[in-house]
């Protein structure tokens, strides 16, 4: 697994730039922990960009300052008229008043949350309902998972090659759910995946992330696209930060995601997601051992096409980000069968979660 160090975070910008120009690759995907300097990467990389094109910029990022565009407004007055403010002098809304979003908002929002949003841009305020309620606060996750939804709806213009966002060469995308719920990634990654292979001509794309499910599920879908994958740490919490490719082995987060299954599993908490997890660790499995499909994981094992099947059956649909769904004691018997047979065959050293996070 090599290794590549970088004295700066210019040095570390300009490896990311290679990558996708020289190198050939339409995605550059980086799993890294929280204090490596994720969030200063994607502003470093943007400024980048200007600096390369005489002060305009060519990248469309989402991270911890996307969110910041978006404050509230409470009516402390009359605590009645409750409104999320949009900063619209950003270059993010490029445009977004004449490129009536509010459709493509919904077709993702619908299938995330059940809450619906009104747009006023003349006072470049939101007011949200839900059924009768009007002008409601909704939660930090709702409104985290609302700003997603409208990046997407925007991305959706990029690719379609909008003129308002005709500038845009990059998008940085750095951990989009920081704030949802761990277990409930797969959805996110999956639309997001689908979208970004439909702009692959268009757009190059760095997506970075500190959670394992999301990162995993991500490269999952991306794995036929042309795209590197990396760990990204910085030794000792120093100034210098080390890339480790992670192309040609499993990498941690596939195991961490394989303790939480059975930690899961073994507290009798799971829930339908969890068949989404299992496929997929069966398939990274199958992928690192070359074969073709992952039922090769459970090849020969007693019920084996009980268990192929129940893996394609289950492992599908939509799933509600705050409402996840408990299995029924027989699917957790036999997700517990399932996992039990994998196991017994595959002896994964299982780490604890708790330490898997420690750089």
């Amino acid at each position: 697994m090599s290794t590549q160090k970088y004295s700066s975070i210019n040095r570390l910008v300009q490896r990311l730039h290679d990558d996708l120009n020289g190198g050939g690759q339409n995605f550059v995907l980086l799993h890294a922990y929280n204090g490596t300097g994720k969030t200063r990467l994607s502003m470093d990389f943007k400024e980048a960009g200007k600096r390369k094109n005489g002060g305009s910029p060519d990248t469309l990022y989402f991270n911890a300052f996307t969110e910041d565009l978006f404050h509230w407004d409470n009516d402390l007055d009359n605590d009645s008229q409750r409104v999320m403010r949009i900063n619209s002098v950003s270059r993010f809304f490029s445009g977004i008043k004449e490129l009536a979003l509010e459709e493509n908002i919904q077709s993702y929002l619908g299938r995330y949350a059940d809450f619906d949003f009104d747009i006023d841009y003349s006072n470049w305020t939101i007011a949200f309902s839900k059924g009768d309620a009007e002008h409601i606060k909704v939660s930090r996750g709702e409104e985290n998972i609302f700003i997603w939804c409208l990046f997407m709806a925007i991305c959706e213009r990029v690719i379609d090659g909008h003129p308002s966002y005709a500038w845009v060469k990059y998008l940085y995308i750095d951990d989009p759910i920081s704030s949802l719920d761990d277990n409930n990634a797969i959805a996110v990654a999956s639309d997001l995946a689908q979208l970004l292979r439909k702009g692959k001509d268009r757009l190059k794309v760095v997506i970075s992330s500190h959670h394992s499910l999301f990162f995993n599920v991500v490269c999952n879908e991306l794995k036929k696209e042309r795209h590197k994958k990396y760990f990204l740490h910085r030794p000792n919490r120093g100034s210098e930060y080390a890339l480790r490719a992670t192309n040609d082995t499993p990498f941690f987060h596939h195991v961490a995601m394989l303790s939480e299954v059975k930690k899961a599993a073994d507290s009798d908490a799971l829930y339908t997601y969890h068949f989404n997890m299992l496929r997929s660790i069966l398939e990274k499995t199958a992928v690192f051992f070359g074969h073709d499909d992952f039922s090769a994981c459970i090849h020969g094992v007693d019920d084996e096409v009980l268990y192929a099947r129940a893996l394609n059956l289950l492992s599908h649909g939509q799933y509600a980000i705050y409402e996840p769904r408990e299995m029924v004691e027989d699917t957790k018997a036999l997700f517990r069968q399932i996992l039990a047979a994998f196991l017994e065959r595959y002896r994964f050293a299982l780490p604890e979660l708790e330490a898997a996070g420690a750089a």
